[in-house]
């Protein structure tokens, strides 16, 4: 199949949305022809080819960080990808497009579908439907709503990433809406070794980490206050990530008098990102609301518990004492006994971590691609 993915994110800009477009266009590129169309800042080509994928930018021109988008960023993406996307089907014929993100991404691959007579499969990935830390969240407003709705309709297809995501489809935007639910997946992790010694952390001591952008819905500031009720030494938090909350967490855990045991990393690279967490003893999450939750999949990958909240699509994976804990929203306090309850008992850490390693295997990235896969062949069929 040839094949168009419309993302207005992919790596290295972006977060878990374009983290996993970028793994499932990979492992796509395999066995089909993959081109994907999405924004250019920063110096990035225009056009390359990276780990067997057709790469197409448009210059978006307001974006400041790699990490996170802004308004002008994403709307200057939907003229920009319009006109690039056309000029290439003009040129090109495409069996199928992947639009990601139903905002701010859908009007471009609807446009391009009705343009074409492409079939349009549309992927929501949680944040683009429902945000709760967010004024600005879709659900929140009528007319978003109401454009997000006629997009869902017109798509050819809708696919939820859990079944968090698409119970928002229904609760927010038409409850009789059919949508299908494909997990998403991760690449297995590269073998690596930790870096405690580099950090300063005796390997008796216990060390939590958790990853994401250092934003509201994040809620890092729990996870500082809960270090210190646990008011243990030999605890360590290992925060990877970088945002605008950064020097307010800074300043809090210096104020609660755990700075020493807190480590900012900062915005790392891959490899950096597995090594810190491969240091760690549990991954730990006060996220207010994940649409899916890629980072939980690989800390059970990495053989270690999780313990967050039990709001998200996360829940579609992870089970309280099977793989951690899953604890009721903002209930710090039973938050912070059950992170006591595996520090406390090292044994139990290790076993739970070790069963994780199988409890994650079919999230890998290649039955989330046969999954996607057999469902454009089913869409190729009808268009014949």
């Amino acid at each position: 199949m040839k094949i168009l993915f419309c993302n207005y994110e992919y790596p290295p800009l972006g977060g878990g949305g374009g983290v996993i477009n970028a793994q499932l266009a990979e492992e796509l590129a395999k066995t089909h022809d993959i081109t994907v169309l999405t924004s250019q800042a920063f110096g990035l080509e225009k056009e390359e080819i990276v780990n067997g994928v057709r790469l197409i930018r448009v210059p978006v021109f307001f974006r400041r960080q790699n990490a996170a988008a802004n308004f002008p960023s994403m709307l200057a993406y939907l003229p920009m990808g319009m006109a690039a996307g056309k000029k290439l089907l003009h040129k090109e014929r495409f069996d199928i497009i992947n639009t990601h993100f139903v905002l701010p991404t859908g009007p471009v691959g609807d446009k391009l579908a009705s343009a074409f007579n492409i079939p349009n499969i549309l992927s929501v990935h949680g944040g683009d439907l429902y945000d709760p830390s967010k004024a600005s969240s879709p659900h929140r407003h009528g007319f978003l709503r109401a454009w997000i709705r006629k997009l869902l309709h017109k798509a050819d297809h809708v696919v939820g990433q859990s079944s968090n995501t698409v119970d928002n489809v229904h609760q927010y935007y038409d409850e009789n809406l059919p949508v299908s639910k494909i997990p998403l997946g991760i690449q297995r992790p590269p073998e690596t070794q930790g870096c405690r010694e580099s950090l300063g952390i005796p390997n008796e001591d216990i060390v939590l980490v958790t990853v994401g952008r250092l934003v509201a819905r994040k809620a890092v500031d729990q996870l500082i206050t809960m270090l210190k009720q646990l008011n243990n030494s030999k605890v360590h938090l290992i925060v990877i990530g970088s945002g605008p909350q950064q020097e307010n967490l800074m300043s809090q855990a210096k104020e609660l008098g755990v700075d020493k045991n807190i480590h900012f990393a900062g915005f790392v690279t891959d490899e950096e990102k597995f090594s810190l967490m491969k240091s760690a003893d549990m991954f730990t999450s006060t996220s207010q609301h994940e649409g899916f939750g890629l980072v939980y999949l690989e800390a059970m990958a990495l053989g270690l518990p999780v313990i967050c909240y039990d709001f998200g699509g996360q829940t579609d994976f992870l089970t309280q004492d099977k793989t951690g804990a899953v604890v009721p929203l903002n209930n710090l306090e039973l938050f912070t006994q059950e992170t006591k309850k595996l520090v406390d008992n090292p044994a139990l850490l290790k076993e739970i971590g070790h069963a994780n390693l199988e409890n994650v295997k079919p999230y890998y990235i290649d039955q989330c691609a046969l999954q996607y896969e057999q469902l454009f062949e089913k869409y190729l069929k009808h268009s014949k």
